[in-house]
């Protein structure tokens, strides 16, 4: 992934909160031939290894697990909020009118090797992480001890794990660094006005990034 340095994101810790903000990944990998793309949930691990650990399922019928190249890392990719900022919202449109539209986006790249688990009693436990953690918002969680055992147990045989311990994070934060202050301020109130829900996450992020900005440079002083 190309990234500027005023985009870069390099904090660990808010790595690992878009991952876990954003669990569904695009998971690439290679197998002969081919690169191969799934879209799969994956729970984060953090107090192990040095950037954490990712774990999910996949069916077994999916091939990524019979044809994977097991000597070249796995990249997962986690997508936070996106949205179309257009140049009706710079200040620097009425001033002299050179600006484009542009697309505001967050992304963490996560690589490491992939591996495969076939075994029920980690599939379970991996099972019982994941459904807790998307469970825990709700008022009445479901928890996999709520289905029949037998039930699930069946459904257990039919996926297969995986897990990739990350040797190396990417994070890319486009956020309108690149532009004035006016402009962010421009960016903020537009999305605001935007409406869905992506446009709110993504002005509250221009706006962090304002903040955090206005700190330093008092710092500086």
């Amino acid at each position: 992934m190309y990234v500027p340095p005023h985009f870069e994101e390099s904090r660990v810790e808010v790595l690992h909160e878009l991952i876990r903000t954003h669990p569904l990944a695009t998971l690439v990998t290679l197998s002969p031939g081919e690169i191969d793309a799934n879209h799969i949930p994956l729970h984060l691990s953090e107090e192990q290894g040095r950037f954490g650990i990712l774990r999910g399922h996949v069916a077994r019928s999916n091939p990524i697990w019979r044809d994977l190249v097991s000597d070249v890392e796995t990249l997962a990719i986690f997508h936070g909020p996106d949205s179309y900022v257009t140049p009706s919202w710079y200040a620097t449109k009425r001033e002299h009118g050179k600006v484009v539209p542009t697309w505001n986006y967050v992304a963490v790249h996560a690589y490491g090797p992939l591996r495969i688990i076939d075994d029920p009693v980690w599939l379970r436990s991996q099972l019982e992480a994941l459904t807790d953690r998307h469970e825990a918002s709700f008022s009445e969680p479901w928890s996999v001890s709520d289905a029949p055992r037998e039930f699930t147990d069946r459904l257990i045989e039919a996926i297969v794990g995986v897990e990739i311990v990350i040797t190396r994070l990417v994070g890319k934060w486009k956020i309108s660094q690149n532009q004035p202050e006016p402009n962010r301020a421009g960016v903020i109130r537009g999305l605001r006005e935007y409406g869905n829900h992506d446009a709110q996450e993504m002005a509250a992020l221009v706006e962090e990034f304002d903040k955090h900005s206005s700190a330093a440079k008092m710092e500086d002083t």
